[in-house]
Parts: structure tokens; C-alpha cells; sequence
């Protein structure tokens, strides 16, 4: 009871103070003004006040948030503890087992993206061109690059 009265008596004054808006010629925000103040009118009737009020009485209800509190922190915890330690047991045990072996496991056959068959390593390195010792070693790979360009 007491807070439909709250609520008609804001609307109240916030039509009186867009009144005054309006007669000073600011229709726009006169307008904009009475629409905020006919929400706790509105919110009345339809009746959200009133649940509101009960729930903010209510010790079920505190009780009820408490618990969606908690089971919330439980997902956050559990997620949390998902990502450090590396997803689902599954993948935590491939990613043991490809510890202990020195070679890398194959690619399961239900993968999602094309299968790209046994890699290959080239035969020796690339052959660089010997450094010069000395103060021209810092400039070595600019000169490359410049002879490359010609310059």
C-alpha cells in the first residue's frame, strides 16, 4: 500500500515538473519528461510493484538468491578449474600420454579438417652466407638484402 502511494506521488511530480517544462517552451523534453514519470504508474497497476515488494520481504526469497548465488560460484569454480587444468579427462589424459611418449600420437580420423599426411623435414639446412667478423657483422644482413636489390 504504502508503495503504490510512493509511486503515484512521483508521477505526480514528475507531471507537474513536466507542466512547467512545457510552459517554457521545451515540448520535446516536456514530453520525454512525463513518460518517466507515468513508468511507476504503469509498474503499479500491471502489479511488478507489488511483486517486488513481496519478494524484497521475503525470507524464502533471499534464501532463493542465496542459492542461485552459490550454484553460480560453483560454475565459476568448476569452469575455472576446466581451463587450468587442460578440459575433459580425455584430454588431459592425451595430453599425458603424448608426455610420456617422445613421438607425437596420430591425428584421431574424426577430425574436422583435412588430413595432411606425414610431414617432411628437408634433407640439411639452408646454406647462409658466411659472416664476417668484426665491426661489419651488425651490417652483414643489410648488405644481403642490398646486393639481393642490387644496390
Amino acid at each position: 500500500m504504502i508503495a503504490e502511494t510512493v509511486c503515484s506521488a512521483v508521477s505526480a511530480a514528475g507531471l507537474g515538473i513536466a507542466v512547467v517544462t512545457a510552459y517554457r517552451k521545451r515540448f520535446v523534453t516536456a514530453a520525454r519528461i512525463a513518460a518517466y514519470s507515468l513508468v511507476p504508474v504503469g509498474l503499479v497497476m500491471t502489479g511488478v510493484v507489488g511483486w517486488l515488494a513481496d519478494t524484497a520481504f521475503s525470507p524464502v526469497a533471499w534464501a532463493g538468491f542465496g542459492v542461485l548465488g552459490a550454484a553460480w560460484a560453483l560454475f565459476a569454480t568448476t569452469r575455472a578449474v576446466d581451463r587450468r587444468r587442460g578440459g575433459t579427462r580425455a584430454q588431459r589424459r592425451a595430453a599425458r600420454d603424448a608426455q610420456r611418449d617422445p613421438v607425437a600420437p596420430a591425428a584421431p580420423s574424426s577430425s574436422v579438417g583435412p588430413e595432411l599426411g606425414p610431414a617432411t623435414r628437408p634433407a640439411a639446412p639452408p646454406a647462409t652466407a658466411p659472416r664476417a667478423t668484426g665491426s661489419s657483422d651488425d651490417f652483414s644482413d643489410i648488405e644481403a638484402i642490398l646486393k639481393k636489390h642490387g644496390i
